[in-house]
């Protein structure tokens, strides 16, 4: 019987989260789920103590953010 656990879980779900974003037309849709997908990877990489995917999704986080705020600012 296959078994997986809820750390590799969270891992798919990111997986998928990741390609579904660059599936998108609109760049918000595409930055705002790459970002949840951003912060599932995190979780996993400091789950399974991998550092570097880990940090490298923290920085994607921020710069998704990032460019969300200044398009948000930038539509008022």
């Amino acid at each position: 019987m296959l078994k997986i656990n809820i750390i590799e879980w969270l891992g798919y779900i990111a997986s998928i989260l990741v390609a579904v974003s660059l599936m998108m037309r609109s760049i918000v849709k595409l930055r705002v789920i790459n970002t949840v997908g951003a912060i599932c990877f995190t979780g996993y990489g400091f789950a399974i103590q991998a550092m570097p995917v880990a940090f490298i999704n923290l920085f994607i986080i921020f710069v998704n953010s990032y460019y969300l705020y200044i398009y948000i600012k930038d539509k008022k």
